[in-house]
């Protein structure tokens, strides 16, 4: 049973945890002001053994090698073409390195690194069942965390690169901490007066930051088209499984997709569900990977579009037989890719003319 199943006003989600408490855009601001916490119902793998940290250094897409105790990082698991399996939020205690990954994840990823294993001093366990994951953009707000994981998003990690315009961009203002709860814990949190948040209200803000989560990947999705190289992939690290194709599309080509904003139209109140195709002219273009009402942009969403589709477009989802308008904010640019990134060298043997 969720932790906060018992507060007034419970709604449940697909997930478990609540969808909201009744009131999703007053949750939503409590939650971005740091005075509520939200339920995440998130996926446990935990991983311990002294080999740990290197192995997974040596198998995912992030710089873990040498990680401090207590230091939040993210990485992915990819396929050889460079497509995304897995995603978690990781963070070491000294002893354990945790990974906090969606719900339906957990028991897959836990059973990819277990085959993963070969001879090496590692053990995987998938402790889901046994713990609270809790969600809050404040410090000190949730007590007795065996352990906290601190979103990386609001700036480009150590090795990461960003295609989205850093000036102005809304993850730098997005501070979640998730912490890791024993039921005990859980159960004191819940009988406490601290205000709670919905899952809906966490998505707007998620959405509004263009944080990309696993819910936004489908077959097709390498990091690059979310923006993901931002948190999640160390582009000098050594070789890993879909190394090639995250060097290739960066330094060589483009992401064949990108993400973008969406600002949809509400006046006829209805929001499209995540994976609506996107139309422009009749031709679609991309698919909505999340939507939500935010407290102060209204509806909103994430899509994943043709690369060469124009920045203005106007574009169309159908939602509930109605059609709905939706305006472009650009997050990965039609450029993005090599042109964009890497400078222009001189020819070998070529000389420079004053």
């Amino acid at each position: 049973m969720p932790a906060f199943a018992d507060r007034a006003g419970f709604v449940a989600s697909d997930l478990g945890p609540a969808a909201h408490f009744g009131n999703p855009l007053g949750e939503q601001r409590l939650l971005a002001r740091g005075s509520a916490v939200v339920e995440l119902g998130l996926g446990v793998v935990t991983v311990t053994g002294p080999d740990r940290l290197s192995w997974l250094n040596s198998i995912t897409s992030q710089l873990l090698l040498g990680l401090a105790p207590g230091t939040s990082t993210e990485t992915l698991v990819l396929d050889q073409s460079g497509r995304v399996e897995h995603a978690a939020r990781v963070v070491d205690d000294g002893t354990t390195t945790w990974l906090l990954t969606e719900p339906a994840d957990a028991a897959p990823l836990a059973a990819w690194l277990s085959s993963m294993r070969f001879m090496l001093r590692v053990e995987v366990a998938d402790v889901s069942s046994d713990l609270v994951t809790v969600g809050s953009f404040a410090p000190g707000l949730v007590p007795d965390a065996a352990v906290e994981w601190v979103d990386p998003w609001n700036t480009v990690t150590p090795g990461g690169w960003s295609y989205a315009e850093q000036q102005g961009h809304p993850g730098a203002d997005w501070t979640l901490r998730i912490a890791v709860l024993d039921t005990t814990a859980a159960d004191a949190l819940a009988a406490s007066d601290l205000p709670v948040a919905g899952l809906l209200a966490l998505e707007a803000l998620r959405i509004a930051a263009w944080r990309p989560t696993l819910a936004d990947v489908d077959e097709r999705t390498i990091p690059h088209e979310l923006d993901w190289l931002r948190s999640a992939v160390h582009l000098t690290k050594g070789c890993y499984r879909g190394q090639e194709t995250v060097a290739k599309v960066h330094n060589l080509g483009h992401p064949p997709r990108r993400v973008v904003m969406l600002h949809l139209d509400g006046s006829d109140a209805v929001l499209p569900a995540s994976g609506t195709p996107v139309t422009l002219d009749g031709v679609v273009v991309g698919r909505l990977a999340a939507s939500a009402v935010h407290h102060e942009l209204g509806p909103i969403g994430l899509a994943v579009v043709k690369r060469s589709l124009d920045p203005a477009a106007t574009l169309t989802i159908s939602a509930e037989d109605v059609v709905v308008t939706a305006a472009q904010e650009t997050i990965v640019p039609p450029g993005a890719g090599a042109t964009a990134n890497v400078p222009r060298l001189p020819r070998l043997g070529a000389v420079r003319r004053s």
